[in-house]
């Protein structure tokens, strides 16, 4: 037994020792890190930020790509990865969310504007506000903007893949904005002012043609125009016009072609391209469900179903309008015709009450000609106390009242020592006897008794 224990023990001590021996002839393989099959370091910090975008983990996205980009300042990710940031804000979302995203992709066009990846940031750029959009009755800030960012996507990509859906936001975002003219012309309809129920019906129909009910719009503009008189009558017949030919399958051209035959105006021919159009959005527009209608008020973002699916969106500035009884003042335009000049303005025309130049109005308060002073106090009255101030080339400014009033108190303080002067020299001769005239004689008793004294 013991022997066996000796040679398992010697078998195992050998087996150790060859095993350590073995160590000094075989060699590992040494794998160099940058070979072609190996990725790059920048890459692996991309796809560790894709990764975790995919996930949900925006922090941690946003900390490795700025590490990309901070490190690696000549990769080729870079613009990718200033693209993803931008990306991991727009998908987080929320108002901080959209408003930090809207200002990486303008940073991404400023810094990358010939990348084709531009036009996707501007597209993104839209989304941001077309997600905030309010509906028609709410602050329309958003969509204003939203219809902002739209167009310069069209006019400054025309090539680009998303043009025709940016084109398609344009005429959802007119539906809303035209909707919320829609109830707002309502309003003054229903209160009982035409005058500003047509302004703003005219206003919505010229901005935005496309409109689901614009129809409806030129109905209550020509009713709001009859209302106002015969000399208002002409633009009544325009917009019953316009429903005939550019709206032929509304449920107002009967109704409209009745009206102006009583009005003995013409009844224009339906157009065809209208009428295409308008067929082909009564066939493609989507309807919306009972319960969709019914939870509509829980929903803070607008029902855009009705809006056009064809056409081209409006991409001139709306026009602001006036009432027709509002009076224009004179010129085509209604602005100011004249030249603009400058000069000073004395405190005296400023009023309107007295003439500018000052002698004037000194000589109406000054004394009669009889007084010694009366040429004194015209002569320092008479410099007009300008109050504006002049700007010379040099881009000094002097203050013409401030010059002329010094003058004055400079003159008046010399006058003032000249006359102290003689008061103080008349003052010190009649203090000081004369020494050159003899004293009076002492009265004689004669005399002092003549007068009544005693001696």
């Amino acid at each position: 037994m013991m022997a066996w224990l000796k040679l398992g023990r010697w078998a195992a001590v050998a087996a150790a020792s060859i095993a350590g021996c073995s160590c000094g002839f075989h060699h590992t393989k040494y794998e160099n890190p940058i070979t072609k099959d190996t990725q790059q370091p920048d890459k692996l910090l991309y796809d560790k930020a894709v990764k975790d975008l995919q996930k949900g983990r925006y922090e941690m996205a946003r900390l490795t790509l700025n590490t990309l980009i901070n490190t690696y300042d000549t990769s080729e990710y870079l613009a990718k990865a200033k693209l993803a940031i931008a990306d991991s804000y727009y998908n987080e979302g929320g108002v901080s969310g959209f408003a930090q995203a809207e200002q990486e992709y303008k940073d991404f066009e400023l810094y990358f504007p010939t990348l084709p990846e531009a036009a996707e940031a501007q597209y993104k750029i839209c989304k941001t506000h077309m997600n905030q959009m309010s509906k028609p009755d709410r602050d329309s800030n958003q969509a204003l903007r939203a219809e902002q960012e739209c167009k310069n996507l069209v006019l400054q990509y025309p090539n680009s893949k998303y043009v025709p859906e940016a084109e398609q936001m344009l005429r959802d975002i007119d539906e809303v904005l035209a909707e919320g003219e829609m109830r707002v012309g309502n309003l003054y309809y229903a209160k009982g002012s035409p005058a500003a129920a047509a302004n703003r019906y005219a206003g919505l129909v010229d901005q935005y043609p496309l409109y689901s009910r614009t129809d409806e719009a030129l109905w209550k503009e020509a009713d709001a125009y009859l209302k106002l008189g015969t000399r208002e009558r002409p633009k009544a017949v325009t917009a019953l016009q316009k429903i005939v030919r550019d709206y032929p399958l509304s449920e107002y051209v009967d109704p409209a072609k009745k009206k102006l035959r009583e009005l003995e105006a013409e009844v224009p021919q339906a157009d065809p391209a209208a009428y295409a159009r308008m067929k082909y959005e009564q066939e493609n527009r989507t309807k919306n469900s009972v319960f969709h209608d019914v939870t509509g008020f829980l929903r803070g973002a607008p029902d855009l179903n009705m809006a056009a699916k064809t056409g081209p969106p409006a991409m001139n500035p709306p026009k602001q309008l006036v009432p027709v009884n509002v009076p224009l003042p004179s010129g085509s335009n209604g602005g100011f015709n004249g030249d603009v000049t400058v000069a000073p303005v004395s405190a005296n025309a400023a009023d309107g009450t007295k003439p500018a130049d000052g002698a004037s109005a000194a000589v109406d308060g000054a004394k009669p000609a009889g007084s010694a002073n009366a040429a004194d106090d015209a002569k320092a009255a008479a410099p007009a106390t300008s109050t504006a101030s002049v700007e010379y080339p040099g881009g000094q400014k002097q203050d013409a009242a401030a010059n002329t009033k010094d003058d004055n108190k400079k003159k008046k303080a010399k006058k003032n020592n000249k006359k102290n002067q003689k008061q103080d020299q008349a003052t010190a001769n009649a203090a000081t006897p004369d020494l050159s005239q003899p004293a009076p004689a002492a009265p004689t008793p004669n005399q002092s008794q003549a007068s009544g004294t005693k001696p």
